[in-house]
Parts: C-alpha cells; structure tokens; sequence
C-alpha cells in the first residue's frame, strides 16, 4: 500500500501494464522489427503469458507487416504461425467492426490460418481462442460449430466445442472465456441476450477454481448492463450497490485476487475489480486493488462512467484518490 501522504502515481494506459519485456517488444514492432517479439515468446514460460502476450502483440501487428515478414524469414516456425493467426483474427475483427467491404473474405482467411496454427501447434491453446473470436462474427449462428449443444441445460446453444478445446490445453483459460461472453454479447441488444451472458459467466465464475481471473466474469457483464443502460443516471447508480453486486464483487476479491499471483493478474481484470469495489463502496477493499494496480490504468470500465470516454482517465484517479483516502482513515482509526 502507498505510504501515507504519498502521492500516487500518474494513471496512464499502457498495453503491456508491468510487463516490461513485453513493452520492449512492441517498441521494437512498431519500429518494423521482429526479433525482440520472437525473442520474447521463446522465453514465455506459461500459457497465461503466452495467451496475454500474443493478444497485445497482435493488436500492435495487425496494422502492419512484420508477422509476415517473420514468416518469410521463417517459414517453419510455430510461433510466427500462431502470430499470424493472431494477427488475421485481429484483422478480420477490424474490418467487420468498420463495415469493411473485405470483412467476409479476411473472416474466412483467419479461419484458415487458425486451423492451419492448430494443425502446427497441437498443445496450444491460442488458435482455439482465435476461432472463438471468430464466432462472435457469425451471430446467427449459420456455422454448425457455433451452434452446439452448450455443456450445462441452462446455457444456451453456442461455440462449445471451440471452448472445450481451448480449455483441454489450458483450462479455465481467460480470453477463451471472455470471447464467449463476446458471442454472447452479438447475438442482439435485448435483455433476455444478456441474461444469457449472465447466467453464462456464473456459470463459468462457479466453476472456476480459487485464483481463476473467471471469478471476475460476473463484474463485466453488470458493466455491459451498465453501458447498455446508458449508465449516468440516479438510478443505474444503485445498480453498482445492489446486494448482488456487492457479492460478486467480493467474491471476485476473495476468490480471485486474494488466490493469484501478482505476474499473473490482468491489467483489465484488476481496474474492473477496483471499479467494483469502489462502486459497491467497499473502499478500504479497492484501495488495496488500486494498489496493485499500480501507475496503469484500463478506460473500460471507468469510461462508462462519464459522458465523456476521453475522461475515463479522471473517474479513475477521483475514484483511486477516495478509496486510498478511506483505506488511510481506516488504517489510523479514530
């Protein structure tokens, strides 16, 4: 915890949070290279990693050619294929998201290149979560892999064959998890859609063991509940202090953060924590997630408390500065 009369540091965003290895090597992507990324993934010890750091890689890549340009240069590498899986999955996300005219054919050429990483890589989980991300493009449900018998009655029809194998290489992975609340999401707007993210992510938070980033599913979809609201109104503000948001958000406290390792916490999953926490006003709580938290700061959630996303970075420090005020208070006593 920050020291009394301490001034905390600056929130900024950052992609790669405390990775600093990984920091390294965008910088050196976004410069056109491509040794620092392969040189990192060598050295990625854990599939958690893995799956964390070929996410942001991706996004930094998409825009550019350097996961082709590996591929030239090595063309039997495995790495560079799950990279370009990554990469083409970002792409086609893009271009369905900007209505873009090539959006059909760069869905089906990520296709391709996922199943082709699978085929090249047959422990890793990561090309499973690029055909989950996929599925959230068909919400319709046109392809027989999106629309399978779901492993619990309650759940509906969806993409459990891709999960079931994402989870056999990596089980509990987070992303997998989060592309099918993604799915979920695109299936339509209506609140029997969201019920169904709802009952999926406790679901999924139930079964979960302790130190599982799933225990913190529930706490994005009462923020997607939020944002399709339109949030900013006396009475959606109850909605972070109902009886059942307080409980998840101290079950994710306890379940979740009070069970991981400190190198193995999403920079997204510790702000959503933090969010709820302060929202439920368990204070003293959030200052300790703030804490960890450290000078990075994600604009989901707190963007969607103000009309104005580019304030996101304001609700946060106010809601950082009255939690570490309150935890001080608490802590020097009466």
């Amino acid at each position: 915890m920050a020291r009394e009369g301490a001034r905390p540091p600056r929130p900024a965003y950052d992609p790669a949070g405390h990775d600093a290895a990984l920091r390294a090597a965008l910088q050196d992507l976004r410069t056109g290279r491509w040794m620092a990324m392969r040189g990192l993934l060598a050295d990625t010890a854990t599939w958690w990693q893995w799956t964390q750091r070929t996410q942001v890689l991706a996004a930094a890549a998409a825009g550019t050619d350097v996961v082709r340009a590996w591929l030239a240069e090595e063309p039997h590498s495995v790495p560079a294929a799950v990279m370009h899986a990554r990469v083409g999955v970002e792409r086609a996300l893009r271009a369905q998201r900007e209505q873009h005219a090539t959006a059909g054919e760069l869905v089906d050429e990520a296709r391709d290149v996922a199943h082709a990483a699978a085929r090249l890589a047959p422990a890793d989980p990561v090309p499973w979560i690029c055909l989950l991300a996929l599925a959230r493009l068909d919400p319709e449900r046109q392809r027989q892999e999106h629309r399978e018998a779901p492993p619990e009655p309650m759940l509906p029809t969806g993409p459990w064959g891709l999960l079931a194998e994402a989870d056999k290489r990596d089980p509990h992975n987070r992303e997998a998890h989060h592309r099918v609340l993604q799915f979920l999401y695109a299936r339509g707007g209506s609140s029997g859609r969201l019920a169904e993210a709802a009952g999926y992510a406790q679901w999924a938070a139930g079964a979960a063991p302790p130190g599982s980033a799933l225990h913190l599913l529930p706490l994005y979809v009462r923020v997607e509940r939020y944002r399709r609201g339109g949030g900013l109104d006396a009475a959606l503000d109850l909605h972070w202090v109902a009886e059942d948001a307080t409980r998840e958000a101290r079950r994710a406290l306890h379940s979740w953060f009070e069970h991981s390792y400190r190198a193995e916490r999403s920079l997204l999953d510790l702000n959503h924590l933090a969010h709820a926490l302060w929202g439920a006003l368990r204070f003293p709580d959030a200052a300790r997630v703030f804490d960890a938290i450290g000078p990075y700061f994600t604009p989901p959630p707190w963007m969607y408390r103000t009309p104005d996303h580019g304030r996101a970075v304001e609700v946060f420090a106010q809601a950082r500065a009255r939690c570490l005020a309150a935890s001080e208070d608490s802590a020097t006593g009466p």
